[in-house]
C-alpha cells in the first residue's frame, strides 16, 4: 500500500506491516490501522512514529518505555488485553508515545496510556494504567539526548 504521510512524505506499507487497533485509540475511536516507521537516516530506532493508515496526515512519536523506566511493569487488567491475546513475553511489544513541544527539552512520555501490541497478530490496544509510580508527562530530555550521544559514539 502507497501512503503519502505528513512525516515521510510518500511510503510504501506492506500489508504484514499493519498494525490494528479494533477499538482505535485513546481520542481517535475510528484511527484502527497503523504502522510503525522510524526514520533510516538517522540510524536508530529509539524513536520511532505510529503512523496511521486511516488518516495519513496524523503520526505519534512512540518510544519503548524501558528506555524512560527501566523497571517499567504496570498493572493492566487482563480483560482490557483480549482484543491482543493470546499475549506472552515472547510476542509482546509495548510503546508510550512523546509529547514534542517547541522547547525540547520539556519533551515527555506518557508511560499511563501505553500501546499493548501483540506482535504475532499485529493486534493492539491503548490502554489506561491506574498506576501511581508512572506519569502522564514523564520527562524524557536527558534520557533521549544521553541515548543519542551513546549511539553516535559507536562505530
Amino acid at each position: 500500500m502507497e501512503l503519502n504521510t505528513r512525516i515521510f512524505g510518500e511510503a510504501h506499507i506492506s500489508d504484514d506491516k499493519i498494525l490494528t487497533f479494533p477499538k482505535g485509540i485513546i481520542g481517535f475511536p475510528d484511527l484502527k490501522r497503523f504502522a510503525l516507521m522510524y526514520d533510516k537516516d538517522k540510524g536508530s530506532h529509539n524513536i520511532q512514529w505510529l503512523q496511521s493508515i486511516d488518516e495519513p496526515s496524523f503520526a505519534m512519536p512512540v518510544i519503548d518505555p524501558l528506555h524512560v523506566d527501566e523497571h517499567y511493569d504496570p498493572l493492566i487488567d487482563d480483560d482490557v488485553l483480549e482484543d491482543v491475546k493470546p499475549i506472552g513475553s515472547d510476542n509482546l511489544l509495548i510503546l508510550v508515545t512523546i509529547t514534542v513541544p517547541h522547547d525540547l527539552t520539556k519533551m515527555t512520555a506518557n508511560l499511563r496510556g501505553p500501546f499493548i501490541i501483540n506482535t504475532d497478530n499485529r493486534n493492539a490496544v491503548q490502554v489506561i494504567v491506574d498506576d501511581d509510580r508512572y506519569e502522564v508527562k514523564q520527562p524524557v530530555y536527558e534520557i533521549l539526548k544521553k541515548m543519542k550521544e551513546a549511539n553516535e559514539g559507536k562505530i
